[in-house]
């Protein structure tokens, strides 16, 4: 799907259709022209159906001849206010005006936000692509395509700039939707190695990949005991994005485990169903850090992601069983169904070596997040408040809310262990703020916030659904790292 824009007048362009997003208010007002040149048959027949333009509330009409597009359809986004609420009611407008278009077979649509400021056409155009998404790889038909959109409204420099980065922030997650949607028969640690390689050399990053050899020689003795159930050897994946007069170190990490069978304390057939979302973490970082090139970041970033299987092979880690991670520490595995929190343990200790201005990690670590949570927020957690605040915002900016939960000392003594330094799972209450604890040991004190979005990365049921959020991923995290990294205003 392409989207451009144009200086056409909606009562002048020339589409299959053409979506107006509403606000709540002085509809007769914001429609103008376009009401006028239908002979006032778009206020009659909003006065017919009741249309107000609620939230997600769509009306079609027929032109007949009057405009040259020959059906309109009213898309409604409630009184969504000022700032980043009326960002997220842009999006989800467009979102459903695509998909509505896309149920009609509409091959060409335009569509006009009467009053549209130029800083806000970039939540436009991400509701566009992240409303189109879907996930065909393995499809044996096809469907109609909607091959165009049209923005109406101006073709300033601004608002090309505003589209530009709506398409890059889209297309990142929808990068990343693609890698957790995939089988995990296809998406593995070691095909995870290949596409970090394959992003480097398109990208002009720096990768680096250790391998289980490397990995017992470096110390990593926590990411190599999740892998030793699966024939798939763990990967460590670094990339690294190094501008010119960096000031900053950035490190982003993701729990990627391709698979999660739960190890030994195995999971049922329902919890296991969707674990191949447990690389959502992974995912987010390979998607962000594709990007930051193209976005112009100006702090030095490096990803890394830990990848392996937790399945239950003859070799595999057992309840009971300690570990010594890459720092030093050790680790009592008291339940092999909480193997992300283990896996990064290597990481955050590998990228506290770079002694970092800030450390983000992002995992599907816990259903404690969900259950305090649900499908409609990720946890934040950190050492940092200023760190958690600036993440906040970005996540807000990008409609990916964040809410922080408490890391009390409590928690940080609940992953004592009586027999090892740490154990990985202290009791199910709580348990979101416990597994950051025991993250929380591996950053050797660098500023770091924690995101839990075993919630939002994943939806396989129709609670938490919006528009631009379709069934399977969602690439929560994304946008919510490009805007802190770039902030729009410095784009």
């Amino acid at each position: 799907m392409r989207v451009s824009l144009s200086n056409a007048r909606p009562e002048q362009v020339s589409c299959d259709a053409l979506a107006v997003l509403l606000d709540e208010g002085n509809l007769a007002g914001a429609l103008g022209e376009l009401d006028r040149a239908l002979e006032g048959w778009v206020g009659e027949a909003m006065r017919l159906s009741g249309f107000e333009a609620q939230r997600d509330r769509v009306l079609w009409l027929f032109t007949h001849g009057k405009i040259p597009s020959p059906r309109v359809v009213l898309v409604g986004m409630g009184s969504p206010g000022d700032g980043y609420a009326r960002a997220e009611a842009l999006r989800r407008a467009a979102a459903v005006a695509v998909r509505e278009a896309r149920a009609q077979r509409v091959r060409r649509l335009g569509v006009w936000v009467p009053q549209l400021p130029p800083q806000a056409l970039g939540a436009v155009v991400e509701g566009l692509y992240l409303g189109s998404y879907r996930y065909e790889a393995y499809k044996t038909f096809e469907e109609p395509q909607l091959d165009g959109v049209q923005i109406l409204g101006g073709t300033d420099p601004e608002r090309r700039r505003a589209l530009r980065r709506g398409q890059l922030l889209a297309e990142a997650t929808c990068f990343a939707r693609d890698l957790v949607n995939a089988p995990p028969n296809e998406v593995t640690p070691l095909a995870l190695a290949r596409i970090a390689r394959q992003i480097a050399r398109e990208r002009g990053l720096e990768a680096r990949v250790y391998g289980p050899a490397q990995l017992r020689r470096m110390g990593a003795g926590a990411i190599l005991a999740v892998g030793r159930g699966s024939r798939q050897p763990p990967q460590l994946i670094v990339l690294e994005y190094r501008p010119p007069r960096a000031r900053r170190t950035v490190v982003i990490a993701g729990k990627g485990v391709t698979f999660d069978a739960g190890g030994l304390d195995l999971k049922t057939a329902e919890g296991m169903e969707t674990m191949k979302s447990d690389c959502a973490g992974a995912a987010a970082v390979l998607a962000t850090m594709r990007v930051l090139p193209d976005l112009r970041v100006p702090h030095r970033v490096v990803g890394i992601v830990g990848a392996v299987e937790n399945l239950l092979g003859e070799s595999a880690m057992k309840p009971g069983d300690i570990v010594r991670a890459m720092n030093g520490k050790t680790i009592e595995i008291t339940n092999t169904d909480a193997e992300g929190r283990v896996v990064l343990a290597d990481a955050l200790s590998y990228a506290a070596r770079y002694r970092p201005d800030a450390i983000v990690d992002l995992a599907t670590l816990t259903g404690s997040a969900i259950v305090a949570l649900g499908y409609y927020a990720a946890a934040i957690l950190g050492n940092d408040r200023a760190l958690i605040r600036e993440l906040i915002r970005a996540g807000e900016a990008a409609g990916e809310r964040l809410w922080e939960l408490p890391l009390y000392e409590e928690f940080r003594e609940a992953v004592r262990s009586e027999v090892a330094d740490l154990r990985n799972s202290a009791g199910r209450y709580g348990g979101a703020q416990k597994g950051a604890a025991f993250i929380a040991e591996f950053v050797a004190g660098s500023p770091w916030a924690h995101l839990d979005i075993a919630g939002v990365a994943f939806l396989d049921k129709s609670e938490g659904q919006a528009p631009h959020l379709p069934k399977g991923a969602t690439g929560f995290g994304v946008r919510t790292l490009l805007n802190w990294l770039a902030p729009p205003e410095e784009a």
